[in-house]
């Protein structure tokens, strides 16, 4: 069965810290992985970038190095001191070092990890990012790998030469997939599995085979894979005709392909959204009650909404008033490094929350209504992860809040209690009115013009969400728009995808707030 895209593993998730998903969530978990790998607590890590790569100009603004320290020395992202990684690290006793130099890669989003540990154990690890999170080691020693983080992984390591036992399947029967791989003389053998390995069964191979070493490389994503079953549909309009003949909404058509793609109890997969819909719902709390963070733009500016609604300076208990706070405040959360939700992604994290807050205040939805919301948006996202992902490296903002966009129209449907096909249109409007979106975060920091982009994006989709409903034709459908932004992606050029050397983030102004931040200098505050 192919694996596609999982709501919670690929769309709606992962909780985290800091400014951007593809760079703190992603180094995090391959961090993670990687002290798995190396198998024994750390003394040294050097990790490098290549410096055609996209992170090489601005791995330690986008927050890097704090999702790679983070990952290393074993720290939570709720944990208040993945704040102060640096300290934690010295505190410990552990090394971790940057780099920048040459090295072959074949994607922008490359990490390398050269890791030591306390026993004189060494690794060096290849990762890369790819986009909201996801992230794929594709590399360990010199052998070809590609560990994503779903599967308990074991590593069997011997000499080319030595015996290995032909019936592996018979050994581990609930494996899924067992990889072989070489190194000159050297072998790795790479079996993928849903469920944890006794260590019985480990000893019992290592008593029977001569090995180099064994190693368990635990799962970091919040489903493992390997227990999904069969759709009843596998496309955008499968799905739409599936839902028309059994007269059902979009929230539960999501609900179905998450129980599809997990292989989870109804329970388990709505417990799982409910929790990061309330997360979600804390960081807008968070960020209204106010966030203070030296290393960043912009001030806490989403009171400045309310304030100037009682003066009367704006239009008066407006939904797009509510909108605007709401989204301010979850991307004033995570710019002061704040537990925030990545939905898809932590450059547009601010989208689908805060106008489906709005939204479900203005129209009085139950907390049910709006958590049977999301699954509509996980959805939508699953298709958009499943055509060109969420990547602004490799495709520019309109994967990030382009697809946020498109989330969030089908999930403000859901709340107004219109189908399937008005949501998936919604969706399609929305998309269509970002393509071509660049990504040029000002200073490297994503901040701006990223708050003004999910803002934006937002009332997009309030706007998309009600011409559909009304009845207004989307004309181009879902997959065809979602294609189109993969293709328009390799027209647009390197220098406004995510990496701070074009648009806004080269003007002068922008140049003299990076130099300002680079300096310590205090920036503006409004009041």
């Amino acid at each position: 069965m192919k694996k596609l895209p999982g709501i919670f593993n690929d769309v709606i998730g992962p909780v985290m810290r800091g400014p951007s998903s593809s760079h703190t969530a992603a180094s995090w978990r391959a961090a993670r992985m990687s002290m798995d790998i190396l198998n024994e607590p750390l003394k040294k890590a050097i990790i490098d970038f290549d410096k055609n790569g996209a992170w090489a100009p601005n791995y330690r603004e986008q927050g890097t190095t704090l999702g790679i320290d983070g990952g290393l020395l074993g720290l939570e992202m709720a944990d208040d001191r993945m704040k102060q990684t640096e300290r934690v690290a010295q505190e410990m006793g552990i090394s971790i070092s940057y780099e920048v130099n040459s090295f072959k890669t074949n994607h922008v989003n490359t990490v390398r990890l050269k890791l030591e540990g306390i026993h004189g154990n060494t690794v060096q690890v290849m990762a890369v990012s790819l986009g909201g999170g996801s992230v794929e080691i594709r590399e360990i020693d010199g052998f070809e790998v590609k560990l994503c983080g779903d599967f308990y992984e074991l590593l069997f390591f011997n000499n080319r030469s030595e015996p290995f036992p032909e019936n592996l399947e018979s050994i581990f029967p609930l494996n899924k997939l067992i990889v072989e791989s070489f190194n000159d003389d050297k072998r790795l053998i790479n079996i993928k599995l849903s469920k944890e390995v006794s260590e019985e069964l480990i000893d019992q191979l290592r008593n029977t085979v001569l090995l180099d070493k064994i190693i368990i490389v635990n799962p970091v994503l919040p489903v493992i894979s390997g227990n999904e079953t069969e759709l009843p549909f596998s496309s955008v309009e499968s799905m739409l005709n599936y839902a028309e003949q059994e007269d059902l909404d979009l929230a539960t058509i999501g609900l179905l392909y998450e129980k599809c793609q997990s292989g989870l109890g109804e329970d388990e997969v709505v417990n799982k959204m409910k929790y990061l819909v309330n997360i979600i719902e804390n960081s807008i709390k968070t960020g209204l009650a106010g966030t203070v963070y030296e290393d960043r733009i912009l001030p806490q500016q989403s009171h400045l909404i309310d304030k100037a609604d009682k003066r009367g300076k704006i239009l008066q208990n407006s939904i797009v008033n509510r909108i605007i706070a709401n989204v301010s405040a979850i991307m004033e959360s995570k710019s002061a490094m704040e537990v925030v939700v990545a939905n898809p992604t932590a450059g547009s994290c601010g989208t689908v929350g805060g106008v489906l807050r709005a939204v479900a205040d203005d129209i009085d939805a139950t907390h049910e209504e709006l958590i049977k919301a999301y699954f509509a948006t996980g959805i939508i996202g699953a298709y958009f992860a499943k055509g060109p992902g969420f990547s602004a490296e490799e495709h520019g903002c309109q994967v990030e809040c382009g697809a946020s966009a498109g989330m969030a129209a089908a999930g403000i449907v859901q709340l107004f209690g219109g189908t399937a096909r008005q949501a998936v249109d919604a969706a399609s409007m929305a998309i269509q009115n970002m393509i071509g979106l660049v990504c040029d975060p000002i200073a490297d920091r994503v901040e701006a013009p990223c708050l003004g982009k999910n803002v934006s994006a937002a009332v997009n989709a309030l706007s998309s969400a009600t011409m559909s409903c009304a009845g207004y034709n989307a004309l181009i459908p879902l997959n065809e728009v979602i294609e189109t932004v993969s293709s328009v992606s390799s027209q647009m050029p390197t220098c406004v995808k995510c990496t701070g050397k074009g648009g806004l983030a080269i003007t002068k102004t922008a140049c003299m707030i990076k130099e300002k931040l680079a300096s310590n200098k205090a920036l503006p505050v409004n009041n």
